[in-house]
């Protein structure tokens, strides 16, 4: 079935459904902005998308060239792009977070997206924020993440502890049995690897929840 979604631009789609509504390669091509000779701005944007996700880090402007149609220009708009949000990431999480309620503001953009999406929030040992990081998106069940990709942005981070985070569009806040079986799964994981899982929380419309307040037994 064909996604009703796929036939908005994406600017139009930010204006009627916000941002947060954005693919990955969607929000790349509204920062490129148009294709290239030959090829169409989409086509491009999925490219680096696919670069992003294989590189696991920041790219570098050798990386972003290799893509067919991704020039010098176009290649320090996605730098540029890619600096200013981490600027502004860091800018807003020197705060402590010692508890869930510390984190739930920078966790308000989840409440509004009608896909089920994951992420991690991985802390230095001050309990400051070091990235957040997207982990899927549009996947209903969130235990068929692989515990590689997890904890990959954490290690990246060299992050002392994580915390994750999903969204439920239904407004419930209640885990499911799926919920409670992924969020296992990451604290034995973390434990193996030693990057203690903090807590796993649920963002709805309605609110947010925290699992290791109702199930403290599983951390």
């Amino acid at each position: 079935m064909i996604d009703k979604n796929d036939n908005i631009a994406p600017r139009e789609k930010i204006l009627q459904q916000g941002v947060a509504q954005l693919r990955d390669f969607e929000l790349i091509a509204v920062v490129l902005g148009s294709g290239s000779r030959g090829n169409d701005v989409f086509n491009i944007a999925k490219e680096v998308s696919l670069l992003l996700s294989r590189l696991g880090k920041a790219p570098k402007i050798e990386d972003l060239l290799c893509v067919s149609g991704v020039g010098v220009v176009k290649a320090c708009q996605i730098l540029a792009c890619l600096e200013l949000s981490q600027r502004f990431l860091l800018s807003t999480s020197a705060k402590i977070v010692t508890k869930p309620e510390d984190l739930v503001p920078s966790l308000a953009f989840m409440k509004g997206l009608r896909q089920e999406s994951m992420v991690v929030v991985c802390f230095n040992g001050s309990n400051q924020i070091l990235g957040i990081h997207r982990l899927t998106m549009g996947l209903a069940n969130q235990t068929q993440i692989h515990n590689r990709e997890a904890f990959a942005a954490a290690i990246q981070d060299r992050a002392l502890g994580v915390i994750f985070a999903h969204n439920h569009p239904s407004g419930s806040l209640k885990p499911s049995l799926q919920d409670l079986e992924c969020t296992k799964n990451l604290v034995q994981c973390g434990e193996i690897i030693g990057i203690p899982v903090l807590d796993h929380i649920i963002i709805s419309p309605r609110g947010w929840s925290s699992i290791k307040e109702s199930y403290p037994h599983i951390f």
